[in-house]
């Protein structure tokens, strides 16, 4: 096999027939390796003619001084959050922000990675989600022996370079104050699968029906993807049904699909939130341009990245790892797409009593 331009460690790994890692510790001279697959590992280093990115390895002298946000195209909004998150502190250590968008879909990700993260020569890495919960992107960024800090992934097992939310808790506040103002068929439009943090915001909508004595109607409950038209359709899914079956409250795992679900009570001529109240989740600036304006859950997004930040640059600067949780609150925020179930509009407010709640 002839030399290949700009091999890549990704490319190592599968002439060689290893992961991603085997390649990282050969380069490394780990000595845990095997002497038979370290010299099969040489043998396509050699053949490729891969030369690894001396860039950012804890020597000062060959500092960048770029930090690479890695963001999802479809993200752009919370990738700019990320972005407003991270200048303050970024700039304070000297350090400029690279932002490198990627296509999670892409056959081609991994490579697509280490790419970015390899031309950009920057020092450390911000992982937002959905990559921050895929392995092909993890090990890609590792194989090239660059620092990272991942935002609001599934798992939070490397606590020292994660930070996340409280989705689960504050899902469950929010299912809870539903309640409080007499719903009892709460409908719940679950995240795109591929988010895998969204699967808390699920967990917390259960842990709320629960608290609050509620069975869970699997009816009520409606797979979505996290964009506008995915809302549309999981809305006419909860709604075109009997008077009866539906729900009157709709609990969306993010504010595109709650402002879908919004649309579709529109289209039917339901009173929103006469007739059915519908709540979000992440406080984007949609929330606040629709109408009536969502009752959702602000999301911390720059305070997480600010805190991913710092992280970062203490592990740059040689700083021992911070093995705690690094677990932000969110606030519920109360606005006019929320009132009393239809049956107790005549003897309740359009507020429920709770504790951390904040009107918008």
């Amino acid at each position: 096999m002839a030399p290949m331009a700009n091999a890549t460690i990704i490319d190592v790994a599968k002439h060689a027939g290893v992961s991603i890692k085997t390649v990282s510790r050969v380069i490394n001279n780990v000595k845990t390796v095997k002497p038979a697959i370290r010299e099969r590992v040489m043998r396509s280093i050699q053949k490729l003619d891969y030369h690894p990115n001396p860039s950012a390895r804890g020597l000062g002298g060959n500092r960048s001084y770029l930090l690479a946000l890695l963001y999802d195209i479809s993200c752009g909004y919370y990738a700019t959050s990320v972005l407003a998150g991270v200048m303050e502190r970024s700039r304070a250590a000297k350090y400029q922000i690279v932002m490198q968008p990627c296509d999670y879909n892409a056959d081609t990700l991994s490579e697509d990675v280490a790419r970015s993260v390899r031309q950009s020569r920057a020092d450390g890495v911000i992982l937002t989600p959905p990559l921050s919960d895929l392995s092909a992107v993890t090990e890609a960024v590792e194989g090239l022996n660059v620092p990272f800090v991942k935002i609001a992934p599934g798992k939070h097992t490397d606590t020292y370079r994660s930070v996340c939310t409280d989705d689960r808790a504050s899902c469950a506040s929010m299912t809870e104050q539903l309640a409080a103002l007499g719903h009892q068929r709460i409908g719940f439009i679950i995240g795109n699968p591929d988010h895998a943090a969204l699967i808390d915001r699920y967990r917390g909508y259960l842990d709320g029906l629960e608290a609050c004595g509620l069975k869970l109607d699997k009816t009520l409950v409606v797979q979505g993807y996290n964009s506008h038209a995915s809302g549309v359709q999981s809305a006419r899914k909860l709604l075109n049904v009997a008077p009866a079956k539906r729900p009157t409250a709709i609990f969306a795992s993010n504010d595109e699909m709650a402002a879908g679900a919004l649309t579709v009570a529109h289209s039917m001529g339901l009173g929103v939130p006469e007739d059915i109240s519908i709540v979000g989740f992440d406080d984007a600036p949609l929330a606040s341009q629709v109408w009536p304006a969502l009752t959702t859950i602000r999301q911390p997004i720059p305070d997480m990245a600010a805190q991913a930040a710092e992280l970062l640059l203490s592990a740059l600067g040689g700083e021992p790892a911070d093995h705690s949780k690094h677990v932000l609150s969110s606030s519920l925020m109360f606005r006019q797409s929320t009132g009393p179930a239809p049956n107790r509009a005549r003897h309740q407010g359009s507020r429920p009593e709770g504790r951390g709640l904040k009107r918008a």
